[in-house]
């Protein structure tokens, strides 16, 4: 008994919100207690509705009631905290401030674990076991736990609401359909389930729908991606081709540059060597014209010896004149080469353009337009002898055909 008794204050000083022990422990007008923070948490999100509660008997209070601090609780929960007693563990299975409660439990409240749509009440597993052993009670419809098991009740007549009124759309009881909704158009209530039903489906296949419009948007963005990545490699590969055409520009302009200035160093340096001779020549011709102005003979015999010797000449096989197309070889290979690049690039850009037009963007494959499409979907085709005209030869496995000018006979 004495266990009892502990265990009954264990339960009378706990927070029915928190399930642990008071704190700053304050007691409702109708005789509930609570935390003093958990209530007042509770009540403000009760302060939009304008209307506050008591978590446990659901007793309203307007306006919001100041509270204060009850010092009895507060006593006894610090005695019995002296006296290592602590409050019993939370117990999932009391109902809180957002479940719904068993409407047969007393006292504190279970978690409802299913609601009857005839009985229009919510019970505990405890509470609910008659509907499962009662063959009367066996017929009546068990939902998920509901608060809002009294909008099914007429307020007018007291009657479960079972038909919909087509003409007012609202659900009503039979009595209604007596006197203010008589003559109107009505169904039953599983007509109206029917029809929830079927609004249910339309809006599911909307979901799809709007699913796979958000999945051909995904596809619109992969394909702007796709086309912008494309755009942007096929710009650096395209200029890094102009830049190595460009490199090949230079070196061919400084070798040309090189050559030429090798070359002309050459012809000039020759051009000195004759220029050298012609000045040492006329200098020599200038001397014998003065010496063959002097009249006295011994002179003349003796300055003659050295004015007849002349330097070595430069042979003028040595002197090697091309024709005015020094550097056209050149010009011809580049000529070449451009030449060369452009058949690829012009047979190449028709393979990148087909590969462009035949990307698998489109939801239906686009008809082709060029040779290279329609031969994709080339088949060879053959005759069949057996149905061939009698004038007709068939030849290279049935796949030409000759006419003849008399009917011949196949080997069957």
């Amino acid at each position: 008994m004495a266990q009892k008794g502990v265990q009954l204050d264990r339960e009378t000083i706990s927070c029915s919100i928190c399930l642990d022990l008071l704190k700053d422990p304050v007691t409702t007008a109708c005789g509930h207690s609570y935390c003093m923070n958990c209530i007042k948490s509770f009540w403000d999100e009760e302060d939009r509705k304008g209307i506050h509660s008591c978590p446990q008997c659901r007793k309203t209070f307007t306006p919001r009631p100041v509270l204060e601090k009850n010092t009895m609780l507060a006593a006894l929960v610090e005695q019995l905290k002296k006296t290592g007693l602590q409050a019993a563990p939370a117990d999932h299975c009391y109902a809180g401030p957002e479940d719904v409660a068993c409407d047969v439990c007393t006292g504190r409240k279970l978690k409802a674990i299913k609601s009857c749509l005839v009985c229009l009440a919510s019970y505990c597993e405890k509470h609910l076991q008659p509907h499962y052993d009662a063959a009367p009670l066996k017929k009546h419809k068990l939902v998920a736990p509901s608060k809002k098991l009294q909008e099914n009740i007429c307020s007018r007549h007291d009657e479960v609401m079972k038909i919909f009124c087509r003409t007012d759309q609202q659900s009503i009881c039979y009595l209604c359909t007596m006197d203010e909704h008589k003559g109107h158009e009505t169904v039953p209530a599983a007509k109206q389930k029917e029809l929830e039903v079927r609004r249910l489906n339309i809006q599911q296949r909307i979901q799809e729908r709007e699913k796979d419009v958000k999945l051909l948007q995904q596809e619109v963005e992969a394909i702007n991606g796709s086309a912008d990545k494309a755009v942007e490699d096929s710009e650096k590969m395209f200029t890094e081709l102009i830049r190595l055409i460009q490199k090949r520009s230079s070196d061919v302009k400084q070798q040309v540059r090189s050559q030429q200035e090798t070359e002309v160093s050459r012809v000039k340096e020759l051009q000195e060597k004759l220029e050298q001779e012609i000045a040492e020549l006329k200098r020599k011709d200038g001397e014998l014209e003065q010496l063959s102005h002097t009249e006295d003979h011994n002179q003349f015999l003796h300055n003659y010896p050295s004015l007849s010797a002349l330097s070595e000449s430069t042979h003028s096989s040595s002197i090697n004149i091309r024709p005015l197309s020094y550097f056209e070889d050149v010009t011809a290979a580049v000529s070449e080469t451009r030449d060369k690049l452009q058949d690829i690039l012009r047979e190449e850009w028709t393979n990148i353009s087909l590969t462009v037009t035949e990307e698998d963007v489109l939801l239906s494959p686009p008809e082709p337009k060029t040779r290279a499409g329609f031969l994709k979907y080339s088949h060879e085709i053959t005759l069949d002898p057996n149905t061939a005209n009698k004038y007709l030869l068939l030849s290279e496995g049935n796949r030409k055909v000759t006419r003849m000018n008399q009917q011949h006979h196949s080997g069957n």
